[in-house]
């Protein structure tokens, strides 16, 4: 088990900048997930930390060990492709076996490996197939044990799900989370899924453009954003974002959206008094707005009424496409909501669960 440290890393493929500058560390025995849109530096980052590239600048460390001149084989790390890349004319147990017998284990050594692994991900009973003879969940389980018998420091899972099914996708990632947790080794996992992002890491790197833009844990990303990206990026479906102004009101502080405005606590306030008179945008999660008939003790000033533009019930609540004057608003509603495409209907918005962000560097005030 090891520690992962990247030092001012970047990588450059001719004049375009994969990764620009990235220092971050990933402790020891952490489930650790990098994610962002296609093309942020995400998988680039895994393969420098493999060795599979080389890094233009700055350092690599695992452990205590600077690794930027060390080769692949010699790193001690394991990694899943997205593609599996089984060996089709072997079988499952050869295919796991191959990189121990290339080590020169002894077969009691490689025998008792393979089939603990087989044991721990359920596939004893597959060890004489081919790979052709597999599901493609058959097929991830065989990959994952060929990882898993390395007993390597650091696993790197390189969107190891992405081939799978939804149905099978959402049992798997949860199979993955407990063998992290029994194995106690330090995984570093690619996605552009944010919702596996959330559900599995313990902590979670957003990338964009090659930079990361912030470093925390699900629960820290959805409820503080760092930026505007973050926040859009995390959450499903996305945080609604209004161009307003900060207005003073008496005693209160209001967001002014022109078409509607709402009061924004005091306490809340208080941190934003800077940006009164200036153009913000305001941020809202779907499902921080509410139907009014669910709404107890609704405060006044933060009821909107909106046109239903569309209307997507999913059994378990229904997605509201409000418009009010100009602005496009989406709402994650109680499923038994009465609301109807093409009326009125009355929601509020849980202020005290407002973002605010400065329109000019796109960080969070709030």
């Amino acid at each position: 088990m090891a520690r992962v440290y990247l030092e001012g890393v970047t990588k450059k493929f001719g004049t375009v900048t994969a990764v620009n500058n990235v220092s971050l560390e990933i402790p020891d025995r952490q489930f650790t997930v990098l994610v962002g849109p296609s093309g942020c530096g995400k998988t680039t980052a895994l393969r420098l930390i493999a060795g599979l590239e080389e890094a233009t600048a700055g350092n690599i460390y695992i452990g205590d060990r600077l690794v930027n001149d060390v080769a692949p084989k010699d790193r001690d790390i394991a990694m899943v492709f997205q593609n599996y890349a089984l060996y089709p004319h072997m079988s499952v147990y050869d295919n796991m076996a191959f990189g121990l017998r290339l080590r020169r284990y002894s077969r009691q050594e490689i025998d008792r490996r393979v089939k603990e692994a087989a044991a721990l991900l359920g596939i004893e009973q597959l060890l004489e197939r081919k790979p052709k003879q597999l599901s493609g969940g058959q097929r991830q389980r065989v990959a994952l044990g060929r990882a898993i018998v390395r007993e390597p420091q650091v696993f790197l899972m390189d969107e190891p799900l992405s081939n799978l099914d939804a149905k099978l996708r959402v049992q798997t990632r949860a199979e993955i989370k407990k063998l992290q947790a029994r194995l106690q080794t330090t995984t570093i996992y690619v996605t552009h899924d944010q919702v596996e992002a959330m559900t599995m890491g313990d902590r979670i790197v957003v990338m964009r453009d090659g930079l990361v833009q912030q470093v925390d844990t699900p629960l820290n990303l959805y409820e503080r954003p760092a930026n505007l990206f973050v926040a859009g990026f995390i959450g499903s479906p996305a945080m609604n974002f209004i161009e307003a102004t900060l207005r003073q009101r008496n005693s209160t502080v209001m967001v002014d959206a022109d078409s509607f405005s709402m009061e924004v606590p005091s306490d809340i306030a208080m941190h934003a008094r800077e940006w009164i008179g200036t153009q913000v945008i305001f941020g809202i999660r779907p499902e921080d707005i509410q139907d009014r008939a669910f709404a107890r003790d609704a405060n006044p000033s933060w009821i909107l009424k909106a046109m239903v533009d569309v209307h997507e019930p999913l059994g378990s609540d229904v997605i509201l496409y409000l418009s009010s004057g100009p602005h496009s608003i989406v709402a994650r509603v109680d499923a038994h909501s009465d609301a109807k495409m093409g009326a009125m209907a009355e929601v509020v918005f849980n202020m005290r669960k407002l973002h605010l962000f400065d329109p000019q560097t796109h960080q969070a005030i709030i």
